[in-house]
């Protein structure tokens, strides 16, 4: 008997690690983040990485992209419309022990609406006009109008708060409130996160994650077959994608995302500040073709810069049909001949793959390109800082963001003041029906002149080991939330 109770015991010592529920996961990316500070650059990489899990805002977009409490538990708005109270939660830290508290939410805001901010997206913080501390937990923030989005303005990953003592390192050692923390990284390969035992919410169920970064997809595919990743939130291979629906090990899910995929056209460059030209170029592209040849299917054709899913969104594709002979039309009415424009390509593979296509859609119309390639920080210094390019292929994958037409400067170029006019009466209506209106008459506007080629909304391809539960099968924003994370066996 004692022989058998000692046998049962030595089986037992020896099965507990094996049953023992995992608590890491690799995610695998395509793109590695330039840096890890939210709050001083555009790639999205860096939101895929550190949104909800390193970093915390005042609010954050939930799964089904609704606004939900982040590090406000709540919020009130004055009659007016323009005072926000928000209330945060007590108990708060930062990564490295320091106390975030309303200061703190005072420094953040200000640094993001400063003049000399580095902010990617500093129009959300352009309405501010006082931001004050009434107590460590209460924050008073004053806008110059009313603005019915401002809760969801605040839930950007380029709105979170950060702290005056570590601002300075975050690049490249980020500490924020949220439920991870970075460990290291290791440019070029991965970037390890661990638990935050000390974070002041629902404590996550993962102790480690690792992002891998995979940018060829064929190598992306054999890392998932072979188990050396356990998810891809964004499979850049969607030829493979039946061989792993077929495979139990792996569940995969279509979804979509907020990134509208489009042919940008710098709207300054002669002959290109020609509308008739832009025109032409538009009705040269077929975008089924671009959807079937570059992303095998996945995708929604668009017409304007709007998501398909969103109740206002008005289909407006037959403005830019595909029609050869109406863009050699538009040309010859343009006076325009000879026409090689430059087309910048960065290294997403909807760009690399679209770009071939989209390249050999011109030239059947007469219009020649001089393709490069470019790598995620030259695209950022070249196109989207000095606007050096005649087109480029680009996916916004910021949520909401029709706004970005407002901008004169913005790459570009467009700012048309009567769509200046339509977004400032956007944020001063509340009115649902009012907004909706205003956002169908914007989208109307902005494809009616063309301002760039519309070509799809990207899908999302979730693709992970069928035992993980959690990540988001829809993205509306650009994130990968581990905070929900967890393995089912």
């Amino acid at each position: 008997m004692n022989r058998r109770l000692a046998l049962f015991a030595a089986v037992a010592l020896i099965a507990t690690p094996a049953l023992a529920a995992k608590d890491s996961i690799t995610v695998g990316m395509v793109l590695e983040p330039p840096n890890l500070d939210p709050t001083a650059g555009a790639a999205a990489a860096i939101d895929e990485v550190v949104y909800a899990n390193v970093f915390e805002g005042l609010t954050r977009f939930a799964p089904d992209g609704t606004i939900v409490p982040g590090l406000a538990k709540s919020w009130d708005i004055g009659d007016d419309g323009r005072v926000y109270t928000f209330h945060l939660n007590p108990g708060v830290t930062f990564h490295d022990g320091t106390t975030m508290d309303a200061q703190d939410v005072k420094f953040s805001l200000d640094r993001a609406r400063a003049a000399d901010s580095a902010n990617a997206q500093k129009p959300l913080f352009a309405g501010i006009e006082t931001v004050d501390v009434v107590d460590p937990l209460t924050v008073k923030v004053t806008l110059a109008a009313p603005d019915g989005n401002f809760a969801f303005n605040m839930a950007w990953g380029d709105a979170v708060i950060v702290a005056p003592e570590s601002i300075a390192a975050a690049a490249t050692k980020p500490v924020g409130t949220g439920p991870f923390a970075v460990a290291d990284w290791k440019h070029g390969d991965r970037i390890e996160l661990v638990r935050n035992d000390a974070y002041w919410g629902t404590a996550p169920a993962l102790a480690r994650a690792t992002f891998r970064f995979i940018p060829d997809p064929t190598a992306a595919f054999a890392a998932l077959m072979a188990g050396d990743v356990d998810a891809f939130p964004n499979f850049p291979a969607p030829e493979a994608l039946p061989q792993l629906q077929a495979d139990p090990r792996f569940r995969v899910v279509l979804g979509s995302t907020e990134g509208e995929t489009i042919l940008a056209v710098n709207n300054r460059k002669p002959p290109l500040d020609n509308v008739k030209v832009r025109e032409a170029i538009a009705h040269a592209i077929n975008r089924q073709d671009i959807i079937d040849g570059a992303m095998f299917g996945v995708g929604t054709p668009i017409g304007t810069h709007f998501p398909p899913h969103n109740p206002d969104y008005v289909d407006l594709t037959a403005l830019s049909a595909h029609d050869p002979a109406r863009s050699r039309a538009l040309l010859a009415e343009a006076g325009v001949t000879n026409l090689t424009l430059r087309l910048a390509l960065p290294p997403p593979l909807y760009a690399r793959r679209g770009g071939e296509i989209v390249a050999a859609q011109l030239n059947a119309v007469g219009i020649r390109t001089e393709v490069s390639n470019l790598e995620w920080a030259q695209w950022l210094e070249q196109v989207f800082k000095n606007k050096d390019f005649d087109l480029t292929i680009v996916s916004h994958t910021e949520p909401a963001d029709l706004n970005i037409y407002a901008r004169p400067d913005y790459y570009f170029q467009y700012g048309k003041p009567a769509f200046i006019d339509l977004m400032n009466r956007l944020t001063a209506t509340t009115d649902k029906a009012a907004r909706t209106a205003i956002l169908k008459e914007a989208q109307e506007m902005i494809a009616r002149d063309y301002v760039n080629a519309y070509l799809f909304q990207l899908g999302k391809a979730l693709v992970a080991d069928a035992r993980i539960e959690g990540l988001w099968e829809n993205e509306p924003t650009q994130a990968n939330d581990l905070t929900r994370v967890r393995w089912t066996e």
